[in-house]
């Protein structure tokens, strides 16, 4: 095989399975209302100017509102939030979800999940496709946290933490 041989994808898939994140929902609103979608890829990029870096797959129509918004939330979920994390890969806005899909809690217009880990509210500094993802860097313009263990994705399955001995 030589240095610039594409990979098989099924390779490719095995290799990020073995890459454990911490899982986050990303939330916006649009002109029909709230949209979210589980996301695992998820990381800090400056301090100064405060900005992160999530990832969501070209036709994600989270991406889409997101886009046209220019205002998201990034939600860090705590370890018992596994039923959020399936319900946003599964559905823009789960139905039946805690928050009401007509009225959810917003900060700066933006829908929030209640009990997350962390979360934060950004404005969209840019975005740019890479495959078949594109990768969006957002401005931090509010945050809370709270306390607990993160979420984990690792082997295509949800993990909490456990902690080490002593």
């Amino acid at each position: 095989m030589s240095e610039t041989a594409a990979l098989e994808p099924s390779l490719c898939l095995d290799f990020y399975r073995r890459l454990a994140g911490g899982v986050a929902v990303v939330t916006t609103r649009g002109p029909d209302g709230p949209v979210g979608s589980t996301v695992s890829t998820v990381t800090s990029v400056s301090l100064d100017p405060p900005l992160l870096l999530v990832s969501l797959a070209t036709g994600s129509r989270t991406l889409a509102v997101l886009r046209e918004q220019g205002l998201f939330a990034l939600h860090l979920l705590h370890e018992s939030r596994r039923g959020d994390a399936t319900a946003f890969a599964r559905h823009p806005w789960p139905p039946g979800h805690a928050t009401d899909r007509q009225h959810p809690d917003e900060v700066l217009g933006v829908p929030i999940l209640p009990s997350s880990l962390a979360r934060t509210v950004c404005v969209v500094e840019d975005i740019r496709r890479y495959g078949d993802h594109q990768l969006v860097i957002g401005r931090m313009i509010e945050a809370a946290v709270g306390t607990g263990r993160p979420l984990l994705w690792h082997s295509g399955e949800f993990w909490g933490l456990e902690r080490p001995a002593s």
